[in-house]
């Protein structure tokens, strides 16, 4: 049987992995700067986390939500010691495409309407709804397209304000990230997410503040939306919450009621994951990550902007969620940080711009690796 080949390979193998160095299958070691898609929050097989992950399954690896799993209880007090969002309601699922349907859903069910409003950039998924709102229209198949899902420009207040003025009563949610990844590492502007929280109250529609990527601490607070100083009605997390473990979760508002049947899941919240997801929230506590990814981003963006290069057309992002765009195509800049530095980065929608999305953990050693490494390809 042949693999379903949807992925363009890398022609390595990782066979092991600690903290933020990878070794392939030939014992070559690397560092990695991307964390599989930002999913590595606190390093690879943290001692704490593997623990965690061990003597869960040592006593029980899964039962479904018919019953009472403490854990569950356990993780949502943790989610909001680091969130601030103490009053929130946590629903756990398995992915962040899940998380978004679910909480698109949700909006629906709470307004009684239809439509939503996603961004121009937006990826928030590969499920049917989801799917939908991310503004790629190659990934959308006939069966996933609707017309309830409205495009506006990202980072546009008054195309958004002409938007609502117009339809305002037929909105259920408004979607957007804090920071788009896929779409580049490109920021919501604090006014645009204000501008969103404003509208979504006056109108009675659901703010969704997709995190998937851009939350759990990776931009120096929990959610990058938070930046705005506005909170939204629902919080999308995956990726970075369990460190590699499949889960995603939301935290909703408490002016969202919940009843039985809403929303549902085989293995979302199940034992393992909450003792992923625990292992995660402890370490952040414990070694104040945040302030980590607050202090190692401000400096890789400080000293990113050192380096005067006709090739670097911007740098831009926050905390440790970082792209620098080029002037033209960057995968050979890429391709040389891969085999002549052995450091992985990631790439974006975008063929000119390069993703730094490394452990909340990474050393100023590790990123001044990563510096040299892309100040002499970019100053050759």
């Amino acid at each position: 049987m042949k693999l379903f080949n949807v992925y363009p390979l890398l022609d390595v193998e990782i066979v092991r992995a600690k903290g933020s160095t990878l070794w392939d299958k030939n014992g070559k070691q690397y560092l990695d700067f991307y964390g599989g898609h930002a999913v590595i929050s606190i390093g690879h097989t943290n001692d704490h986390y593997v623990k965690a992950l061990n003597d869960q399954l040592s006593k029980i690896g899964f039962y479904s939500n018919s019953v009472i799993i403490s854990a569950q209880q356990e993780l949502a007090d943790l989610l909001g010691r680091l969130s601030g969002k103490t009053d929130y309601q946590l629903f756990m699922c398995n992915s962040g495409a899940e998380a978004n349907e679910n909480a698109l859903k949700l909006a629906s069910f709470h307004t009684g309407r239809r439509k939503i409003v996603a961004f121009t950039g937006a990826f928030h998924g590969r499920t049917s709804l989801a799917v939908a709102a991310t503004d790629n229209p190659k990934i959308v198949a006939p069966v996933n397209e609707t017309d309830n899902v409205i495009f506006s420009k990202f980072n546009d207040s008054a195309a958004l304000r002409e938007l609502f003025a117009s339809r305002g009563n037929e909105i259920a949610a408004v979607i957007t990230e804090g920071i788009q990844g896929v779409g580049g590492v490109q920021q919501a502007s604090v006014e645009f997410l204000r501008t969103i929280r404003e509208l979504c109250t006056r109108d009675g529609a659901i703010y969704v503040a997709d995190s998937v990527q851009c939350g759990c601490g990776r931009s120096g607070s929990y959610f990058s939306h938070d930046w705005a100083g506005v909170d939204a009605d629902i919080y999308t997390m995956a990726k970075g919450i369990a460190n590699g473990f499949p889960m995603g979760a939301l935290l909703i508002s408490p002016s969202i009621e919940p009843s039985y049947g809403m929303l549902g899941t085989t293995f979302g919240g199940n034992h393992l994951a909450c003792a992923a997801a625990k292992a995660v929230a402890n370490e952040m506590l414990d070694y104040n990550l945040m302030d980590n990814a607050k202090q190692m981003g401000n400096y890789l963006l400080s000293e990113l902007n050192k380096i005067k290069s006709p090739m670097i057309k911007e740098i831009r992002g926050r905390g440790l969620m970082i792209g620098i765009e080029f002037n033209e195509n960057c995968a050979p800049i890429r391709s040389a940080l891969l085999n002549k530095y052995n450091i992985f980065v990631g790439s974006a929608s975008s063929p000119r711009v390069i993703r730094l999305l490394p452990a909340l953990n990474i050393t100023k050693t590790e990123c001044d690796m990563v510096l040299y490494a892309i100040k002499k390809e970019a100053l050759l």
